[in-house]
C-alpha cells in the first residue's frame, strides 16, 4: 500500500504569486483549467496501490480548501485529507510532525510532492526504479537536467553513473556542482522518519540552549534538502530517477502561464476531451486552448496558443486572447486584445483596450533552460513581465496596459505602462 504526500504551504508563502493568492489559496490557481495542486492529485491517483492522499500546509481550513477537497474525493474515489501545521514548519518538519498520521495502516512507501512544481509526474516509473534498487535505500529523488547557470538556483545533486546513488547534495549552490536538479518530487520508505527524528533531535538541544541564552522559541523548521539529503548523501540510501520531461517550478504569477502551457500541450496524451477545437459558429482557435463549458464566446474571436478561459468569462466579438488566463466571471468586450496577462476574476477590459505583458518564458533555444524567478524590481524600475490584473478590475475602452500589476478592486480611467497600481 502507498500513500501520496503533497505540501501546500500557507498564506505567507506564495508571496511571489500575489495580487492573485488574495482571492484563493496559491495550491487552488487554476492552470490549464483546473487547479494547480489537481494535476498532482490526478497523477497520484493513477498509482493504483495509492490509497490516499494527504496535503500538508498551514492554510486555515477554509470554505474553498473543504469544497475542492471533498470534489475531489467524489471525482477520483481516492481518500484525500488536509492536516493543518500550526506554523511553517519545513519540508522535513511537516511530514515529521504527522508522521503517525503518514505511517498508519502500514505503507511501504510514500510519494511527497511541492504542490507548486508542474510536471508530467513520472510516478509509476519513479515506483519501478524504487523497487529495481532493493529494500537498503530510504528515498528517490525525481532529477532533471538544467543549464550551467541556472543550477545554482536548484538543489543540485551529484549521483554514481552506474547506480544512480546520490553522492553529493548541494542546494542552491554558490558555484557549479552537477547539471542535475532536485524536482521537488520524491518516493520514500518509512525509513526517512528515523533520519528526520535524529535531526529533529538534534535540533531541540540547539532550541533549548537558544531559549535559555536569549528568551526566545525557535520555531521547529526541519528542511529536506538542507538538512536530510545533504547527510543521506553518499551513505546508500538516497538515489535519483532522472527523466528529461517537462517540468518547472511556479513561484510567480508569470510561470503559471508557462505551466499552463506545458500542461495544455500535454492534453494530447492525457485529456484530449479537456482541448477545444475549430467548430463552425464558435470562435476560431489557434493551438492549444481550454475553454469552460460556461463561458460565453463570440465566434468572431480568436484565442491560442495557450489560453484558458474559466467559468462564466463572457468574451465579445473580434477579441484576440493569446499566452494568457482569464479566470472566471471575466468580461473582454468587443474587439480588445489579451496578450501574455492574466485577467482576474470578474474583471471587465473595455472595447478595443489593449492589455499585454512581457513573456517570462525560458530561452527556447535552450533544451535544459528552465524559467528564470525573476525579482519584482530590476535596476529601480519594475522587471518587465506578464500583466496581471486582480479580481473586480475595470479597464476602460481604449486605453493599454502594459507590463503592470494592478491590484484588486481598481477602476482604471487612463493607459498605464511598467507601473504596480495600488
Amino acid at each position: 500500500m502507498l500513500k501520496a504526500i503533497i505540501l501546500i504551504g500557507g498564506p505567507q508563502k506564495g508571496t511571489r504569486f500575489r495580487p492573485l493568492s488574495f482571492e484563493v489559496p496559491k495550491p487552488l490557481f487554476p492552470v490549464a483549467g483546473v487547479p494547480m495542486v489537481q494535476h498532482h492529485i490526478e497523477a497520484c491517483a493513477q498509482v493504483p496501490d495509492v490509497k490516499e492522499i494527504i496535503l500538508i500546509g498551514f492554510y486555515q481550513p477554509n470554505e474553498e480548501l473543504n469544497r475542492f477537497i471533498s470534489s475531489a474525493q467524489q471525482e477520483f474515489k481516492i481518500s484525500i485529507r488536509y492536516l493543518q501545521e500550526f506554523a511553517a514548519m519545513g519540508t522535513g518538519g511537516g511530514i515529521y510532525h504527522f508522521r503517525d498520521q503518514i505511517l498508519s495502516g502500514g505503507p511501504d512507501a510514500f510519494f511527497l510532492m511541492n504542490a507548486d512544481v508542474c510536471s508530467e509526474f513520472p510516478l509509476q516509473e519513479m515506483l519501478r526504479f524504487h523497487r529495481q534498487h532493493g529494500d537498503s535505500h530510504c528515498g528517490v529523488i525525481l532529477g532533471t537536467t538544467a543549464n550551467r547557470t541556472q543550477s545554482l538556483n536548484y538543489g543540485c545533486i551529484v549521483e554514481n553513473q552506474q547506480t544512480n546513488e546520490v553522492l553529493h547534495f548541494v542546494e542552491k549552490p554558490s558555484t557549479f556542482v552537477s547539471d542535475i536538479i532536485n524536482c521537488g518530487i520524491y518516493l520514500f520508505t518509512p525509513d526517512i522518519f528515523s533520519h528526520i527524528g535524529k535531526v529533529f533531535q538534534k535540533n531541540q538541544q540547539e532550541r533549548i540552549q537558544e531559549e535559555l541564552m536569549y528568551g526566545r522559541q525557535m520555531p521547529e523548521v526541519i528542511c529536506l534538502e538542507q538538512d536530510i539529503f545533504t547527510s543521506l548523501a553518499g551513505l546508500n540510501k538516497l538515489y535519483v530517477y532522472k527523466k528529461q520531461h517537462f517540468w518547472s517550478q511556479i513561484k510567480s504569477a508569470g510561470s503559471a502561464i508557462y505551466a499552463s502551457r506545458l500542461y495544455l500541450n500535454r492534453y494530447h496524451q492525457t485529456h484530449p476531451e479537456r482541448l477545444t477545437t475549430n467548430q463552425e459558429g464558435k470562435p476560431k482557435i489557434i493551438g492549444d486552448v481550454y475553454i469552460h463549458p460556461t463561458a460565453n464566446i463570440d465566434p468572431t474571436a480568436v484565442l491560442g496558443p495557450n489560453v484558458s478561459v474559466g467559468k462564466g468569462v463572457t468574451i465579445g466579438g473580434g477579441v484576440r486572447v493569446r499566452e494568457s488566463i482569464i479566470l472566471h466571471g471575466a468580461v473582454l468586450q468587443d474587439h480588445c486584445c489579451v496578450l501574455n496577462s492574466i485577467v482576474g476574476w470578474d474583471s471587465t477590459v473595455g472595447k478595443w483596450a489593449r492589455v499585454e505583458g512581457t513573456p517570462s518564458d525560458p530561452n527556447p533555444n535552450d533544451p535544459y533552460a528552465k524559467i528564470d524567478s525573476e525579482t519584482l524590481f530590476r535596476d529601480g524600475g519594475l522587471t518587465p513581465s506578464i500583466t496581471i490584473l486582480g479580481c473586480n478590475v475595470n479597464i476602460p475602452s481604449e486605453v493599454i496596459i502594459r507590463n503592470s500589476i494592478v491590484l484588486p478592486h481598481k477602476d482604471l480611467n487612463r493607459s498605464f505602462k511598467n507601473q504596480i497600481i495600488l
